[in-house]
């Protein structure tokens, strides 16, 4: 009781750190408590709870096809969904895109209209993959599936019409820590070489939520510590917080960061990641990665998709600056 008095508390502080526009949302919806019974509901509701609809440009522009492609050896075909900017071919930029979703939800068909419209502004192949989630796969399924997906889009990038040297990979929350755990991967074994990572409110460390944090104002709203505590034993196997759990499950656990691509990472002030984000991409800086970090104020996990905002507005706008500098490399 003592401490659920306390979390109420600095929830109560937190509120009014919140931005305006973003506000009635949190008074009116209750943080997610992620249990076993609610999973197959947060799949079946995961599209229309993002409340995505077409950008008509993007629409006209840009084809969306499903497709299969092998996955690791001795492991199933993948699918994913292919975005390809119509118009004449040229060496185009490609991403592969990591949808979020705690590890235990999502897909990459809800977000189509989100990537149609990346790959129209910024004129690049978006390769989103349809990983396999936990608890039925946990580490390293999922990653091992984002791999195989890299694998397939370097090799296919004549017929893409895409440039090696710009394939890059990007990810929101969940899809964030598979995307910088790629990006260790690939970097350790040597046979791609990204062109950059892309980062959203990425989760970095499975020991977060698991002790007193001293940030009284993060984790009150949407993703709490324990939808946190519960989706890392899901994706660990019940290892989460374990001295062996791989970097390339918890990025946040890497030795070494030097090497890896340049970086953009955006995070929210009151979002539960915010000190690990921030605490990555000064490790980034000092390891001599080209990093840009961004903090939006007043916001928190999944910000963008709960409703109209300045803030969110910002956050995409920047976030998709980002992805067209990299492009033009």
């Amino acid at each position: 009781a003592p401490a659920l008095t306390r979390r109420n508390a600095m929830r109560s502080d937190s509120l009014k750190l919140v931005d305006p526009q973003l506000r009635p949302y949190v008074e009116d919806t209750p943080p997610i408590r992620i249990s076993a019974d609610l999973i197959p509901a947060m799949r079946e509701g995961f599209g229309p709870g993002l409340g995505l609809v077409e950008d008509e440009a993007a629409l006209a522009a840009v084809e969306a096809d499903t497709v299969t492609l092998p996955g690791m050896p001795g492991e199933p075909d993948l699918n994913a969904v292919l975005h390809i900017p119509s118009g004449e071919a040229h060496a185009r930029g490609a991403v592969l895109h990591l949808h979020g979703g705690g590890f235990v939800t999502g897909d990459p068909y809800a977000l189509i209209p989100l990537n149609r419209k990346i790959a129209h502004a910024a004129d690049c192949v978006v390769l989103s993959l349809d990983y396999r989630l936990a608890p039925e796969t946990p580490f390293p399924g999922a990653l091992h599936d984002a791999y195989a997906a890299l694998t397939w889009l370097f090799s296919q990038a004549e017929e893409l019409g895409v440039d090696p040297s710009l394939i890059g990979v990007m990810g929101e929350s969940a899809g964030g820590t598979l995307a910088a755990g790629l990006a260790l991967m690939a970097r350790d074994r040597g046979e791609y070489s990204l062109a950059f990572q892309h980062l959203t409110y990425p989760a970095l460390d499975d020991r977060t939520g698991r002790s007193d944090e001293t940030n009284p104002y993060s984790g009150d709203f949407v993703w709490t510590r324990e939808s946190n505590r519960f989706v890392w034993d899901l994706w660990l196997g019940g290892k989460a917080g374990a001295e062996d759990v791989s970097p390339y499950a918890a990025p946040a656990r890497a030795d070494a960061l030097s090497g890896l691509p340049p970086t953009y990472l955006a995070t929210a002030a009151l979002d539960l990641f915010v000190d690990e984000n921030i605490r990555f991409a000064h490790r980034l800086i000092r390891s001599g990665v080209p990093t840009e970090l961004q903090v939006f104020p007043g916001a928190f996990h999944a910000f963008q998709f709960v409703g109209v905002s300045d803030v969110g507005a910002r956050s995409d706008k920047e976030g998709l600056a980002a992805l067209q500098r990299f492009m033009a490399r």
